[in-house]
């Protein structure tokens, strides 16, 4: 529904304006754009959705009556509003100009707009087009998404504007180059660790700045020790062996010395987990507590193991050994 709308007048006086008129707008009138002696509307008008439209009709003191009309429905004739509409207004009507304006310009204001003139007693027309841009918007993205490292993913951004945006995904990532995907819809096959973080769909038309959304993509993977040190310490001495791991989600660490598992709490010990390490604290080391030690890490996904040694300090060409469980 555009800007069209007639008042309701008295039927008098709208039998008189309609017969004022009618000479105007005969129907089958063609558009003579090609005429050079014909008073010109402007070419087609752009503007932006929510700003105004103004529509300019070029006279001459040939012409004796003007109006302008949106498809059927008549806008204003001469200095007398036929539309309902608020956000018509008149501009000029001159003896070289007849303009209105239209304001707060919405979709559904684009289309013809036709200025009606009677010059000699021979009416003509001339059209103007208004198109309506409008910014682009994201109106479905696909949700944050948690999966297996090895698993399949689809991501989809559906975004409306005039004239259609054009949508790009991205991968957030330091090592990221580029666009991934120039397309609504982003497919990652096999998808690895290294590909997990967040991915962002930006919708651009060159009508306003680009609207940009992001997806968060957390990759699921079994633990992997990437740091297990055997380390060598003097009686009396504190000691430490570290044992550091990633997973998603974060591991659970268990410390063992030999097969017997090794308790918070228990005397001359500390165990200190965090997200991705744990941390074995010998407060005061004896000759009891030199030996062999395993950390295993594990989540709902697998889990893994590293070896390795806490020795006098004569021990130290000993080196750890590791396993996958």
């Amino acid at each position: 529904m555009g800007v069209g709308g007639c008042l309701a007048l008295p039927w008098r006086c709208l039998v008189v304006l309609c017969l004022r008129l009618l000479f105007l707008v005969p129907a089958g009138v063609p558009v003579r754009s090609g005429d050079a002696t014909f008073p010109k509307a402007m070419d087609n008008v752009t503007v932006r959705q929510g700003e105004s439209a103004t529509l300019r009709c070029s006279v001459d003191n040939r012409v004796t009556r003007v109006a302008w009309l949106n498809r059927s429905s008549i806008l204003y004739a001469g200095n007398d509003k036929w539309c309902l509409d608020p956000r018509v207004v008149l501009l000029a009507n001159t003896k070289t100009q007849y303009s209105i304006q239209i304001q707060d310009v919405d979709v559904y204001d684009e289309g013809p707009y036709t200025c009606s003139v009677q010059t000699d007693n021979h009416p003509k027309t001339s059209r103007v087009h208004l198109i309506v841009q409008v910014s682009p918007k994201i109106i479905e993205i696909s949700p944050d998404i948690s999966i297996n490292e090895g698993g399949n993913v689809s991501l989809t951004c559906i975004a409306t504007g005039r004239p259609d945006p054009t949508i790009t995904w991205r991968h957030i990532s330091p090592k990221a180059v580029g666009f991934i995907s120039e397309d609504e819809y982003l497919e990652i096959t096999g998808i690895t660790r290294e590909q997990s973080g967040e991915y962002e769909c930006s919708a651009s038309n060159d009508v306003s700045a680009p609207v940009v959304r992001r997806v968060k993509v957390t990759v699921n993977y079994p633990p992997y020790i990437s740091d297990a040190k055997s380390t060598g310490v003097p009686v009396g001495q504190k000691g430490i062996l570290l044992c550091e791991a990633s997973a998603v989600p974060s591991a659970n660490f268990q410390w063992y010395k030999d097969d017997k598992r090794l308790a918070e709490g228990q005397k001359g010990l500390k165990v200190e987990n965090k997200a991705f390490f744990s941390r074995l604290t010998f407060f005061n080391v004896s000759e009891q507590d030199y030996g062999n030690y395993t950390c295993v890490a594990s989540n709902q996904l697998g889990n893994t193991n590293a070896s390795m040694i806490l020795y006098g300090e004569q021990g130290r060409g000993n080196q750890p050994g590791r396993g996958n469980g």
